[in-house]
């Protein structure tokens, strides 16, 4: 008896020991993690709901990819970390230090850090404030100490980012008197990062790395790993006027050649369906009076086509009875929302698409209005077929809807790349760009810096302008974007509409066909390896905000290269390894350009413009200014106004910048199937040492693309 007596009381105290009683009673439990590959932990709190992003994603871990990382430390100390559950919710807690700095948190638009900011997590269309209601509002966020904490559930989440100020914490802020203390706050320091979830548990996965790139790099290989988009996707696209006719768009066609500008993509927008908002998802017949004959010939031009759509399906349609069953309770714009969260009426829409769509050689879709506006999209109080609440179906419907169409293309062995107005974690490998209707031109750089943090592309697209020079401006930065794009649904611009900088236009456009091939194996590194092709400054080497400190005050004037790494650097981003991207905006007369440490060199003179220094570019219409780090390899290829000319024997021209000993992976396939994910590729090491490159087989199939290739040494001794 005393025996049964001692093992309660043992296990009493094994259970206390697990558990700690906070003051206001509520027990609060330290995550039990369990390491699942090298530097990536899982951990469990409460009841977790079974419906999460990943599942809406039907997204697994790049398992080959992940084991090959270096084993990590566990990054924080874990009775740190704190979670309770109460009143069905969950709530976490994790510390911050003092000189710590937290990126992430989705597509923002007017912040790259987020420390001291609350937000509520909130797939929505964006209103111009970083509320974390936005189009991509992703659960992940990483850390300047070399981590990162994933929470995967599909609801809102309540975020406060170094906000909440705690009794007990480690390091209390001091009170001070407002009436005698001029440094008196309003918002005191907090060292902790707080989450509200509204639900009876959570799933956590927490991630750490040798630095913040590695610790993303571990993030999107975990969620399946980067997209690998079709060859004629990073191409120039060219979205035509909503009523267009298909004489109109041949119309169109024949201009971009006559006029010799880039053009692989032709979107159609609501206007090639029979009705729209809510949509037929039918070809009207009166403007395309043969669809089939239409595609065939716009693929003979080397011209893909991209159809608009949002997913709410009008009564009159053929779709309506087939999906009515499976609709949830709420229409949007008088059409059902259907829950494809659901086997059948995924593979009902499916069908319709293969053999409406994808069967007459349509390349893709844009999928517009999955993200909302709270006075047209359906309530949190809707309810869906499946059981999921308006609430999950609002997290997720930008993922389902990008699995639906992305599984037909793939049973063809079809790659396919389009649009989307929302995304979550799990869409990293999707072939989708989000785009929204917000056009201020320097957020969109910030939201370009911020998507390669969360595991996301973003097009910062060109529809309008005041001016010539804005004009040049967009269309330079959609050039260096994960799509180059032009929509002009409205009001029928062209490249050629501002005809004083149409020759500039036209030659950044083909500068970006150019640098395909470095492009292409910048994405084919985001698919193995899970490195974004675009990226913000602070994950790359030498940009450090730790840097070296000249005098005790840090100013403007002592030492401003410190200073300005400590601010948020929201202009300027890395594109691939070694291309720096600092995009001239309207109106500027210089722009400052912050390098990080090591030299760089001028992209199009190959001349050194510094070494971990602020320096200032003037105003020239001509070019977008572009530098190269030391060493850096970037291959090129001859001008060419569509990828089909991306073919056999291609030259490449290997452009090396600098004086230092780098190497660079040449990727190359048969740019349009899956086959590359069953080993059909084929990869090169271009190495340069002691002035001299050479090219070494890493991974060789029948894929190589290229002829001859000549080396070019920009900088000269």
């Amino acid at each position: 008896m005393s025996r049964i007596i001692y093992s309660i009381i043992f296990i009493g105290i094994v259970f206390l020991s697990s558990c700690k009683t906070e003051k206001n009673d509520i027990s609060v439990d330290y995550p039990k993690w369990k390491e699942t590959f090298p530097g990536i932990w899982e951990a469990t709190v409460n009841q977790p709901e079974d419906f999460d992003l990943l599942k809406a994603a039907n997204k697994t871990p790049s398992s080959e990819a992940l084991n090959k990382k270096v084993k990590q430390s566990f990054p924080i100390s874990n009775d740190e970390i704190k979670t309770f559950t109460k009143n069905g919710k969950t709530y976490l807690r994790f510390p911050l230090e003092k000189d710590e700095q937290i990126y992430g948190f989705g597509l923002n638009f007017k912040t790259v850090q987020q420390r001291g900011r609350i937000m509520r997590l909130h797939v929505d269309h964006y209103d111009g404030k970083d509320n974390g209601r936005t189009h991509a509002p992703v659960p992940f966020y990483v850390s300047s100490k070399g981590y990162g904490v994933f929470v995967n559930a599909a609801r809102y989440i309540d975020v406060y980012v170094g906000t909440g100020v705690r009794h007990d914490s480690k390091h209390p802020a001091k009170a001070t008197d407002r009436n005698t203390d001029r440094n008196w706050t309003a918002e005191p320091y907090s060292d902790n990062l707080e989450m509200v979830i509204p639900a009876d548990g959570v799933k956590l996965v927490l991630f750490a790395g040798e630095t913040m790139l590695d610790v993303i790099q571990r993030f999107n290989l975990y969620c399946g790993g980067g997209v690998l988009p079709p060859k004629w996707g990073l191409g120039f696209w060219h979205r035509t006027p909503t009523l267009y006719t298909e004489k109109d768009v041949q119309n169109e066609v024949n201009g971009f050649a006559e006029k010799n500008f880039p053009l692989d993509v032709i979107g159609l927008e609501p206007g090639w369906q029979s009705k729209a908002y809510p949509c037929s998802f039918e070809w009207d017949k009166t403007r395309y009076p043969n669809p089939s004959e239409f595609a065939a010939n716009m693929k003979k031009q080397g011209i893909n086509l991209n159809l608009w759509m949002n997913p709410y399906i009008v009564p009159e349609g053929k779709l309506y009875e087939k999906l009515l069953p499976y609709a949830g309770s709420h229409t949007v714009w008088c059409g059902i929302v259907a829950d494809y969260s659901m086997d059948k009426p995924r593979e009902i829409m499916q069908d319709h698409f293969k053999k409406h769509q994808l069967g007459i050689g349509v390349s893709g879709f844009k999928i517009d209005e999955v993200d909302g506006f709270d006075q047209w999209i359906w309530p949190d109080i809707a309810t869906f077929p499946s059981g999921l609440d308006g609430e999950q179906m609002r997290q997720t419907y930008g993922l389902q809807m990008m699995r639906l169409t992305d599984e037909i293309y793939r049973k063809n062995n079809e790659r396919t790349y389009g649009l989307i107005r929302s995304a979550n974690a799990g869409s990293v490998s999707y072939p989708y760009v989000i785009y929204n209707d917000y056009y201020n031109h320097k957020d969109f750089i910030t939201a370009l810096i911020n998507s390669g943090i969360s595991g996301l592309l973003w097009t910062p697209e060109v529809r309008a302008s005041g001016s010539d020079e804005e004009w040049l401006r967009r269309m330079q930065t959609t050039c260096f974007s994960p799509m180059a794009m032009i929509n002009a649904w409205a009001d029928g611009t062209k490249p050629w509409s501002f005809s004083k900088v149409y020759k500039q236009c036209q030659d950044v456009a083909f500068l970006r066909m150019q640098l395909l091939p470095y492009l292409y194996s910048t994405f084919a590194d985001y698919h193995f390896n899970g490195t974004p092709p675009f990226r913000a400054m602070n994950l790359e080497p030498g940009f450090d905000t730790k840097a070296e400190i000249v005098n005790a005050a840090l100013n403007g004037t002592n030492n401003p290269y410190a200073l300005a790494l400590k601010k948020e650097v929201k202009d300027q981003y890395m594109m691939g390894e070694f291309l720096l991207v600092a995009p001239m905006f309207n109106k500027e007369k210089e722009r400052k350009v912050i390098l990080p440490k090591g030299n760089w060199y001028d992209f199009y003179s190959g001349k050194l413009v510094g070494n971990g220094e602020i320096i200032y570019i003037k105003n020239d219409l001509d070019k977008i200014p572009l530098f190269v780090k030391d060493g850096g390899i970037i291959p090129m290829m001859p001008k060419i106004r569509q990828t089909s000319e991306w073919k056999e024997n291609t030259p490449l021209e290997i452009r090396v910048y600098g004086n230092a000993a780098k190497s660079f992976v040449m990727y190359d396939d048969d740019g349009k199937t899956f086959n590359f994910e069953k080993g059909e590729y084929t990869t090169k090491l271009m190495k340069v040492e002691n002035g001299k490159g050479s090219i070494e087989d890493l991974h060789t199939s029948d894929n190589w693309i290229y002829g001859d290739i000549t080396w070019n040494f920009m900088t000269k001794k």
